[in-house]
């Protein structure tokens, strides 16, 4: 055998020791912690800037960034939390 063979067994063994629930909950907190931070993000950051200073334009629903992110990871969120 090989040192990458030996290696590789090492970070086999070592992965079997984490337990399926830890691995679950970070599965899903991970998605969690990014919707948080989506959340937080200042409208500037979220939304696209005027173009043209002074002209006034209707604002549209779909603008702001966060709606589309937030409605993505929540999806994400109840499906990891349903099946994992």
């Amino acid at each position: 055998m090989t040192p990458l063979h030996h290696f590789g067994n090492f970070v086999r063994e070592s992965v079997e020791l984490i337990p399926l629930s830890w691995v679950r909950i970070v599965f899903v907190a991970i998605p969690v912690l990014i919707l948080i931070w989506v959340l937080m993000l200042p409208k500037s950051e979220t939304t696209p800037g005027d173009e043209i200073p002074g002209e006034d334009r209707p604002v549209r629903w779909d603008e702001n960034l966060k709606i589309g992110a937030s409605l993505a990871l929540g999806f994400q969120i109840i499906i990891y939390t349903i099946f994992a």
